[in-house]
């Protein structure tokens, strides 16, 4: 950890800090892990996650198949949209603008990925949580709507049954892609050091769920940044010190966040 008495340069205002990553390995979470070593950090990277194929596309394969019959897709992550994209490729079918459907996202890293595939976005909550679309599309339009909803194989029941209760007419969940432990390499050499680390990272509750499946029981005091109140609750429950959890439920929020806490009078 960095001795408390010791200034912070603005320059490197992480200088000292050590840092643990537990995304899962990829694009996001190189970029994070680069951020965080620009600003002086030293980071550790211990994804907690991997990306796998779900157990059975079949349910994917028959929404892709009847696509033209939904008003709404909603996709609530980056990862979702890719899996969904890739799943149309193998399936052969054209990655066109769905032409009866709108397009809803849970943040603006999903929106700019369905962009990036030359979608356009009908919906996007300014809270980046997936109950918070529900005011973005309009209960007006909720109302009789076909829903589909690609995401993880495991993950919160809030939305389908929130578009169920404000009378969709139908809601598709279809698992994309499912999260995985990655097998346990160098938790030996990361339960030694813990004590020197100043912040573990997390992004999702499942990052959390896994890093204490993998590591152990967490010593107290141990801190901790999420990116989302939801993330929090679970390190919460885990044991962690939660000190870190921005407003905006961003990788970049959470940068600026935890550049803000160690030049504050929090990180002393």
């Amino acid at each position: 950890m960095a001795n408390p008495n010791e200034p912070l340069s603005a320059e490197a205002p992480l200088r000292g800090r050590s840092i643990v990553v537990t995304r899962a390995q990829g694009a996001g979470a190189e970029r994070f892990a680069r951020r965080l070593r620009a600003m002086g950090a030293e980071v550790v990277e211990f994804p907690t996650i991997e990306l796998a194929s779900p157990d059975d596309y079949a349910p994917l394969d028959r929404a892709i198949a009847r696509l033209d019959s939904f008003d709404w897709l909603i996709f609530t992550s980056a990862t979702g949209v890719d899996a969904f994209i890739a799943r149309m490729k193998t399936l052969g079918r054209e990655l066109d603008q769905p032409k009866s459907a709108s397009l809803a996202a849970i943040g603006p890293a999903t929106a700019r990925r369905l962009r990036d595939y030359g979608f356009e976005v009908a919906a996007m909550p300014a809270e980046y949580r997936a109950e918070a679309i529900i005011g973005a599309i309009g209960e007006e339009r909720i109302r009789g709507a076909r829903f589909l909803v690609p995401r993880a194989q495991i993950a919160r029941e809030h939305l389908p049954r929130m578009l169920a209760e404000k009378g969709a007419a139908e809601v598709v969940v279809a698992p994309a892609y499912r999260t995985i432990m990655p097998p346990p390499a160098g938790v030996d050499s990361l339960r030694q050091r813990l004590v020197t680390v100043d912040l573990v990272t997390f992004t999702s509750s499942s990052t959390v769920d896994n890093f204490c499946a993998l590591i152990g029981a967490i010593a107290p005091g141990q801190k901790a940044a999420v990116i989302g109140p939801i993330t929090g609750e679970t390190a919460r429950r885990h044991g962690f010190t939660v000190v870190i959890s921005p407003a905006k439920y961003t990788i970049g929020a959470l940068a600026d966040a935890i550049r803000d806490w160690s030049i504050g009078a929090g990180a002393k």
